[in-house]
């Protein structure tokens, strides 16, 4: 299989389910540090929330093969992260003082963590469809987009005409436009 950083969520925990550990360490990459940045928020400590994390990706890990996923995997590591912290709160094995504030925190966090999901969803969204453009046009693209080179220093670079990038570019903004609708705007 081709480069795994490429691959989104659902083709990973596909993966995933079939004991492709690969798959696993590209997620436990992907969503560590956001998750654990999460927790460490609620929990207010740096080992506690450690500890909750590394148990949302246990569980993902040993109970990958039974897990049917109905929302996207990034709210459901989320949810299981809260959920964690929560039973954590029900057995007093975290500070009382924090109980009061967690309702207070979840409302206010829910409505960036779904912005946050959202955004990295996209972005996945926007590199994969970028990734699946035919290589000559994605390296055009690239290094417009990525590079800030101008077309002259592109075909220079490539050894081709301006005429070729002007077309190479127009063609890529095509199809990206047409695979991601109006949020290609927003980006580009």
């Amino acid at each position: 299989m081709g480069n795994y950083n490429l691959q989104t969520d659902d083709e990973l925990f596909l993966l995933l389910k079939k004991g492709n550990h690969r798959a696993y360490e590209v997620l436990y990459e992907r969503y560590w540090a956001i998750l654990f940045r999460y927790a460490r928020k609620i929990m207010q400590n740096d080992e506690e929330a450690r500890d909750v994390v590394q148990d949302v990706f246990v569980m993902l890990w040993s109970k990958a093969a039974a897990l049917e996923i109905q929302i996207s995997l990034s709210s459901f590591l989320y949810a299981s992260t809260r959920n964690s912290i929560l039973k954590l709160f029900q057995r007093g094995k975290v500070k009382d003082k924090y109980l009061n504030s967690l309702a207070e925190f979840l409302e206010q966090e829910n409505n960036t963590t779904d912005h946050l999901v959202r955004n990295r969803e996209l972005a996945r969204r926007i590199e994969h469809e970028v990734a699946s453009l035919p290589p000559k046009m994605r390296a055009v693209f690239e290094l417009s987009r990525k590079s800030y080179l101008s077309h002259r220093e592109i075909a220079t670079r490539m050894e081709i005409s301006d005429k070729t990038v002007k077309k190479q570019m127009a063609n890529a903004i095509k199809i990206l436009r047409l695979k991601l609708g109006t949020f290609f705007f927003l980006i580009f």
